[in-house]
């Protein structure tokens, strides 16, 4: 790795990978704040093995509030959380079932969970005809079982007569396609002896989701699969057969039930169901007072992988987890400590390993990935790498070379994949795709110093049948074609081509779509372009690229130079179109309102004044942040005749851009860019809508402001509802991270060096992770 000049005195720094800037404290020198119990209407955050966990204590089918509307469906009591490793994802709900979900082919559940059922639990089966275990439905009588969600575990803590069951689901570290399931019972001392049996049950439920298809279309192609079931001393393995294969998703797979008692083995059995089977390991028990029998168990893809001791390895799994997030402190704002570290288990939970692309993705996920099936937007996956380059700066390159596989030769990023990974081109054509790309390895170089990353072979999409490049290639290409084929619109901004970040910016009805798309402009795209391409241009010298450094630095230049010119008195203008019959003079968007997105980028890519940036502040306080508990609405003021005021584009809080505002402010008022990071926190979340389970471990990519009827809750449209999967949208957990980052002063230079500089007189606090340490 080549070492870059370090400009010391709380200036401009460059952090080697590994390297603590010299203004910043090693992680011994740094206590991390004690996260006491925190309740919440669901329940209590607190510590347990040195990692935050939240604890859901309520009884749903006696709460009032707990019921929740998913709009698309019926009404019904089910809060549920996604964690996961690196190859999968679990979604665990307060019934006690969870379903296993992953991306290595394509979109699929390998064990589907849905709003009436899921699969994994415990059965307990005493003399008398007892019958109890770990699912909410099967609780003991007048009983509320404990359900404790955690970074990377979900368990049940049920108990009978003084029998008590704790049930956990580990997603273990690293690439592996299967949960660890951990099952311990323990009989009270005052406890007659028990004679019982434990049933660990799996029922298969297959479930591939092509994009946009309909529920009915995936029922049919889920009822095509079926299983051949082999058992054997430990483990029961059932093979998928696909029947009529158009409608699946990748290879069959092979799945395991592996008992990995080594003192307790269980008997093997599969019943037959109406559609699939239920895979079933019986272990017969006998329980003295005071004994403690403890069951482990493998599910999910069959694998060769020997675990000797499970106790060890589970173990060893809590370890690596607390050694890998990152630490975060402060006495200003307290909850930093534990929802960092909860952001970022969640952020590299949602990743997953692409066999067909290589790498790892990095979906949105919530509606998009588990609703619609699809992988959108490239955007997305690109901006969600970013905070990772500060803890698994590995993780974050692997995620770029995985969006930058998504391309074509030309250097062109489709918007999306689709649920079996092609590339989807057609719905929407947005015109910043690239500067993620050229953001996010701009940062990655800037805090690692990995140039030799950027040597490594790159693939286009198998689709393409393009031959491989490097990544800087690959890079540059992309460059090229932001500056050249995207190029300039009206006024010599960017072109919006039919859309930027804001996918429905051109869905006013006073707007000629079609003009916009020929010669439409973005001062957004502008204002970002300018900001990226004058920290890209030192990647690309560094690289031996002058004269596509030179390029950049001159198009950031002139890029600045329109933003500034785009103010019009108040704020600055979102975009232009061309002269039409009805607007002579040509269109302009954001005249009348101050659409948020734009002014943060004019702050940071330098186009706004002191004098404006300080104006903009005041505009944001008595209008976007008036009276809004979770942050700033995206445009204001909002249009109250509409509807759907207060949702999504439409006036909602949005995570992305809410990010940058608390950046860009952050140089000018900190203690409002701080009360802005306050606002998008989950605690302030259950503070501001207690009964509402969304915004509680997790949210959605923007929230609904107080205008909505459904404030503190997320939008709907009438073609699909982030509603119907409210969380595991990982703006909710990206942006956090990134804006505390930015908070503390951390951020890529115009010179390809790291800037860790804080703007506040007081100690704010810190972040320390394996790789990156910063505090103030």
């Amino acid at each position: 790795m080549k070492r870059r000049r370090f400009i010391q005195d709380f200036g401009w720094l460059g952090a080697g990978l590994g390297l603590i800037p010299a203004c910043t404290t090693t992680p011994a020198d740094t206590k991390p704040s004690k996260i006491s119990k925190v309740e919440n209407y669901f329940g209590e955050w607190k510590t347990q093995d040195g990692l935050p966990v939240f604890d859901y204590l309520i009884d749903q089918d006696a709460d009032l509030n707990s019921l929740w509307d998913p709009i698309d469906r019926p009404e019904n009591r089910r809060h549920f959380h996604v964690i996961g490793n690196r190859a999968l994802q679990v979604v665990a709900s307060n019934r006690g079932d969870i379903g296993i979900f992953e991306e290595r082919e394509g979109h699929r559940w390998l064990f589907y969970q849905d709003d009436l059922y899921g699969c994994g639990h415990s059965l307990i089966l005493e003399s008398g005809g007892v019958r109890w275990g770990s699912l909410y439905s099967d609780r003991p009588r007048d009983t509320v079982p404990l359900r404790q969600f955690g970074p990377t575990h979900f368990s049940v803590h049920s108990e009978y007569e003084g029998l008590r069951l704790e049930r956990t689901i580990l997603c273990p570290e690293g690439d592996r396609s299967w949960v660890l399931v951990k099952v311990q019972l323990t009989l009270s001392l005052d406890a007659e002896p028990r004679q019982l049996t434990h049933i660990e049950s799996w029922p298969l439920r297959p479930r591939f989701l092509n994009t946009f298809q309909s529920d009915e279309l995936r029922d049919k192609a889920a009822l095509r699969v079926s299983y051949d079931i082999n058992r054997s001393v430990q483990k029961i393995v059932a093979q998928e057969i696909f029947n009529e294969p158009a409608e699946t998703i990748g290879a069959p797979a092979t799945l395991l039930l592996e008992d990995l008692s080594r003192e307790n083995s269980g008997q093997m059995s599969a019943l037959e169901n109406d559609q699939w089977p239920t895979l079933q390991i019986e272990t017969g028990l006998d329980l003295k007072p005071g004994d403690t029998q403890t069951l482990w168990f493998r599910v999910g893809r069959s694998t060769d992988e020997e675990i000797s001791s499970p106790e060890s390895f589970y173990e060893q799994q809590l370890n690596k987890v607390r050694s890998r997030v990152p630490k975060t402190t402060s006495l200003s704002v307290p909850h930093v400590a534990r929802e960092i570290p909860w952001h970022v288990a969640m952020l590299s939970g949602g990743a997953n390993k692409d066999a067909i692309l290589g790498g790892h993705t990095l979906n949105q996920s919530s509606v998009y990935g588990f609703g619609l099936g699809g992988n959108a937007a490239a955007r997305d996956s690109l901006q969600h790498a970013i905070p990772l380059v500060y803890s698994e700066p590995h993780l974050a390159l692997s995620v770029l070379r995985n969006t930058c596989t998504w391309g074509s030769p030309d250097g062109d990023l489709p918007y999306a994949l689709t649920g079996n990974k092609k590339p989807l081109t057609q719905l929407l054509r947005p015109s910043d795709q690239n500067l993620w790309a050229l953001w996010l390895a701009s940062e990655y170089a800037a805090v690692t110093g990995d140039l030799a990353a950027f040597e490594l072979p790159q693939q286009y999409h198998p689709d393409y049948s393009a031959a491989s490049t490097t990544l800087k290639d690959n890079l540059k290409k992309q460059a090229y074609f932001f500056i050249d084929y995207v190029g300039r619109g009206q006024n010599g901004h960017v072109r919006i081509l039919n859309s930027d970040w804001n996918d429905m910016v051109l869905q006013d009805p006073m707007i000629d779509k079609n003009a916009m798309i020929e010669k439409g402009s973005s001062v957004l795209n502008s204002a970002m372009g300018s900001w990226v391409l004058d920290r890209f241009a030192p990647l690309m010298e560094n690289l031996g690229e002058r004269n596509t450094a030179d390029l950049c630095r001159s198009t950031a230049h002139q890029l600045r130079e329109l933003v500034a010119a785009s103010w019009n008195g108040r704020w600055f203008d979102r975009g232009y179109g061309p002269p039409t019959e009805s607007q002579p003079e040509g269109t302009v968007i954001g005249r009348d309102r101050c659409w948020l997105e734009v002014q943060p980028w004019a702050i940071l890519c330098g186009a706004a004044s002191s004098e404006q940036s300080r104006s903009l502040v005041e505009i944001f306080k008595t209008g976007h942040c008036m009276h809004s508990p979770l942050g700033a609405r995206v445009i204001w003021p909002p249009d109250l005749s509409n509807s759907r005021v207060g949702e999504g584009t439409l006036g909602g809080i949005w995570y992305s851009i809410n990010m940058t505002l608390i950046w860009a402010t952050a140089k000018i008022d900190p203690e409002f860019a701080l009360a802005q990071w306050e606002a998008m926190s989950l605690q302030r979340h259950g503070e501001a809508y207690p009964s509402v389970w969304e915004g509680t471990l997790s949210g959605p990519d923007a929230w609904n402001a107080p205008e909505s009827p459904r404030a503190g809750r997320t939008w709907s449209t009438p073609a699909f509802s982030m509603q119907s999967f409210p969380v595991s949208n990982m703006h909710s957990h990206s942006q956090p991270v990134l804006a505390w980052l930015r908070l503390l002063g951390i951020e890529p230079t115009t010179e390809g060096t790291l800037a860790v500089r804080s703007s506040y007189e007081k100690a704010l606090g810190s972040y320390v992770s394996s790789t990156f340490s910063a505090s103030f």
